[in-house]
């Protein structure tokens, strides 16, 4: 058995309480890689294209303020 299959099971045996302990913890840790890998990714450049495609959308006047 793999090791997600395991993590599945114990969380499918996991209380309503502790299960939301559980989505609680886990939703603010996927937040977190998130957060590190969108830092990567500006830090590398990889947004460099689409940040200046959408700048050049506003600045062409196809955006509207919120």
């Amino acid at each position: 058995m793999s090791k997600v299959e395991n993590i599945e099971q114990e969380v499918q045996a996991l209380t309503p309480a502790e299960l939301a302990a559980f989505r609680r913890w886990f939703l603010e840790f996927d937040a977190q890689v998130w957060d590190r890998q969108i830092e990567e990714d500006v830090r590398k450049g990889r947004l460099d294209k689409l940040a200046e495609e959408a700048l050049a959308a506003h600045r062409a006047g196809k955006s509207k303020e919120l």
